[in-house]
């Protein structure tokens, strides 16, 4: 038994494919599934159920693949025991981000720590909250900077700041001509939302309770993945969106003066990092924290007296 066939089989669970693993341990699939053939032969016991499409792991093949990873895991300390000797941060790092922060969070320190620390090899890619927790628990992605608490078994989760919720009002709307809004006075009606699958989506519709299809143009549903494009369509179509804070940092004056805060308790986000238990490189992810931290205002390091909102019920 070798770490490499290990690495095999835990790719293969990880893809549900022996091409697409093969591909990704960059092996031709004849090497991997002889590899693997092997280690069944050694072990005395089928790992996986190849009749199946997609293969699945059998019952024993399922604890093994569960104990590879942590095997494979304690293995990969030894770099880090180096890295630390060496008093260094290097490496590579798979970072998952919800699309409802990235365009507003990483501008604000990639640059910095790509700078401070040019011998770590930082991926992003922006994805769901639910592809993010799946992906680390499978191991295609390391860190994840998403919206918290998930009550996801396995995961730790660091908090890094916490936003407020601000409703971005037309000017042709009732609520424009007050300052704060009680969310209790915002009708279902009048609410243009992110697309399902969002977390975002999912608070909104927390703070502000039940949510039909905008009446105000009954012939016209529109719902999107993109903040900016809910916010061009209240601007155009009356009504109004939510934001997080972040990403009404850039607004222009006049942009600004449609933004109005909630009553108290002011309702917030958290927002953290995310790892697997078995993650390793710790260093790597406090200077990820404290350069995001750097670069924040200070009010949104806090959540004082304000109410966090759940994305999930």
């Amino acid at each position: 038994m070798t770490l490499i066939q290990l690495e095999y089989i835990v790719a293969v669970d990880t893809y549900r494919h022996f091409a697409k693993a093969a591909e990704k341990c960059f092996i031709t699939q004849p090497t991997l599934s002889m590899q693997i053939q092997k280690l069944e032969e050694t072990l005395g016991v089928i790992i996986f159920d190849r009749s199946k499409q997609p293969v699945v792991p059998t019952e024993i093949g399922e604890a093994i693949i569960k104990q590879a990873r942590v095997v494979l895991a304690e293995a990969k300390k030894i770099q880090e025991l180096i890295d630390d000797e060496k008093q260094e941060l290097s490496g590579e790092i798979r970072l998952g981000i919800i699309p409802t922060l990235a365009p507003y969070l990483l501008p604000l320190f990639i640059t910095n720590f790509i700078e401070k620390y040019p011998k770590v090899n930082i991926q992003v890619e922006e994805m769901l909250t639910d592809q993010v927790v799946h992906s680390l628990k499978n191991d295609l992605t390391d860190i994840g900077i998403i919206v918290t608490p998930t009550k996801e078994k396995g995961l730790i989760e660091k908090p890094i700041f916490y936003e407020e919720f601000f409703a971005y009002i037309s000017n042709r709307h009732a609520l424009s001509k007050k300052g704060e809004v009680d969310a209790n006075e915002i009708k279902g009606e009048d609410l243009w939302l992110l697309n399902e699958g969002h977390c975002f989506r999912e608070q909104a519709l927390n703070i502000c309770g039940s949510y039909r299809e905008n009446q105000a143009h009954p012939n016209f549903k529109y719902e999107s993945g993109s903040l900016e494009a809910l916010r061009k369509i209240v601007d155009k179509q009356k009504g109004l969106t939510l934001l997080p804070e972040l990403a009404t940092l850039d607004l222009s004056l006049d942009d600004k003066k449609k933004l109005h805060g909630f009553a108290e308790p002011k309702p917030i986000r958290e927002v953290s990092i995310v790892m697997h238990r078995s993650f390793l490189k710790r260093k790597i992810v406090e200077a990820l924290y404290d350069e995001i931290q750097n670069t924040l205002p200070l009010n949104m390091k806090s959540k004082k007296s304000r109410k966090v909102i759940n994305w999930k019920k």
